[in-house]
């Protein structure tokens, strides 16, 4: 009895274990699509790979940078020329050592120094219609530092030893002009002139007006005034010239008869004026004094 329970238990165990077994994979189209995907995948590794080897070529990338482009301890070092689509920001741009730095564009070149706050505070503007600086000084020094011209709101400076002005018609001032020494250029004259105004020369230790090889004109429209509130006014010269002085008439009765040399003497009026008076055996300043009234 026991036997027959036993065999039937083993039976029961065989059959289970046989209705649990099932195969395992990937069989049929699905099998297929998966070497197919796989494949494609492989393709497409290859085809980016060559493409970043193909990039690296042209790019001429290197361990240093990129084409023309490196980059060092200081810097980024560009060779060749370059473009530049977008503002460039830099703390320095400096050329090869004994090689000139140019900067070209097709409208302008501007550089901009701005605040912490972005505010502009220095520009520099180079375009079709000029250059233009904006800042609150403008300064031009020598290769020694010595000031050659400075522009400020308050005054323009000039620290040249010479200003040489190559215009025809000269320099115009509409306002005062300070200076030690003003001088034409050899052979040529110096014309202080003022066509609708006045002209005015001051000096408190004196004014020296020098001409070596030349003349000297002072030529106005009305009055010429020479006038010295402490001092004098000396005219030292071999002749002595003046030229359309008015001549004064004597009476018939006081003229003297005969035929002489015609000779004059000056004379001076109460108020200032000159005048010729035809000189006789005494003075005739008195006879012909009718210039003065």
């Amino acid at each position: 009895m026991m036997t027959q329970d036993v065999c039937s238990h083993r039976n029961n165990v065989h059959g289970s274990d046989k209705a649990l077994l099932y195969k395992v994979g990937i069989y049929g189209w699905r099998k297929r699509c998966l070497y197919f995907f796989v494949l494609l995948l492989m393709i497409l590794i290859l085809i980016n790979l060559a493409l970043t080897i193909w990039i690296l070529k042209v790019m001429n990338f290197t361990i240093d940078g990129m084409g023309n482009l490196r980059i060092t301890e200081k810097g980024i070092k560009v060779e060749g020329d370059s473009e530049f689509l977008q503002p460039l920001y830099a703390k320095e741009i400096q050329s090869k050592p004994g090689r000139p730095l140019f900067l070209q564009s097709s409208r302008n070149v501007s550089v901009n120094v701005l605040s912490s706050n972005k505010q502009l505070l220095t520009q520099l503007t180079t375009g079709a219609n000029g250059i233009q600086a904006r800042g609150r000084m403008f300064e031009v020094k020598s290769g020694s530092g010595k000031l050659l011209f400075s522009a400020d709101e308050q005054e323009v400076v000039v620290g040249a030893d010479r200003l040489r002005v190559m215009g025809a018609e000269g320099a115009v001032f509409s306002k005062s002009l300070e200076t030690p020494h003003v001088r034409a250029e050899p052979f040529k004259e110096l014309r202080l002139e003022s066509p609708t105004r006045s002209l005015l020369m001051e000096a408190p230790k004196g004014i020296q007006i020098l001409a070596e090889a030349g003349d000297i004109q002072a030529i106005c429209r009305n009055e010429l005034r020479l006038e010295s509130k402490d001092g004098e006014i000396s005219l030292d010269a071999r002749r002595i010239r003046l030229m359309r002085l008015p001549e004064g008439k004597a009476s018939s009765s006081s003229s003297s008869s005969g035929t002489r040399p015609t000779v004059y003497e000056v004379c001076v009026c109460p108020n200032g004026r000159l005048f010729l008076s035809q000189a006789g055996t005494g003075s005739t300043c008195q006879i012909s004094n009718n210039i003065c009234l």
